[in-house]
């Protein structure tokens, strides 16, 4: 029996955009909240979170890539704002948001939960939510604290960069955190 892949697809930031967010994730740091950062390298927008995949599933996910970005063309993005999922009451997971071409990012999104539908795999339930995972909360922590936090990056915001390639990439779990590796790319094509 073939080993399963732990998989997803997801736009790749650039270097430029990952070193703003990284500035973001230091002041989050010196507030000494304990909060588990995601290494910058391991940051991307998520469109699809696949979970554990067959190798041979691999082949009908990069088919579903295809057909979902034949019809986008590059689009444009930043990072904008910070919350927390899943509420302040009980957060978990800290986020940065996107703004720029929500609608073409929504509607990208949208034709890649149909395609992969086709060959099989579960729609997603929840509403999609562009973000960008900074780090995650394990224990209780200070929410006054957190709040402070949350407050002085409430205005953070990254310069625009060009969304203009799909990933599939594979997660294996480390105990020093996932490290990332692109499957297969589907470019976004340019008119």
């Amino acid at each position: 029996m073939s080993e399963k892949i732990r998989a997803f697809i997801a736009i790749p930031l650039p270097e430029s955009i990952l070193k703003a967010i990284s500035a973001a994730q230091e002041k989050l740091r010196r507030t000494g909240l304990g909060i588990r950062l995601v290494r910058p390298e391991g940051i991307h927008l998520t469109l699809k979170f696949l979970g554990n995949i067959s190798p041979t599933d691999v082949s009908h996910v990069e088919s579903a890539i295809e057909q979902a970005t034949r019809a986008f063309r590059p689009f444009t993005l930043k990072a904008k704002g910070i919350g927390v999922f899943p509420d302040f009451r009980r957060p978990r997971v800290i986020w940065l948001g996107i703004t720029g071409d929500l609608e073409i990012l929504h509607a990208l999104q949208r034709d890649l939960e149909s395609e992969l539908k086709s060959h099989g795999f579960e729609k997603e339930k929840r509403p999609f939510k562009g973000h960008l995972t900074l780090g995650r909360i394990r224990n209780r922590l200070d929410r006054d604290k957190l709040s402070k936090a949350l407050q002085e990056l409430e205005d953070f915001e990254t310069g625009s960069f060009r969304a203009d390639s799909v990933v599939l990439f594979r997660s294996k779990l480390h105990p020093g955190g996932a490290v990332y590796s692109k499957i297969a790319e589907a470019a976004l094509k340019s008119a």
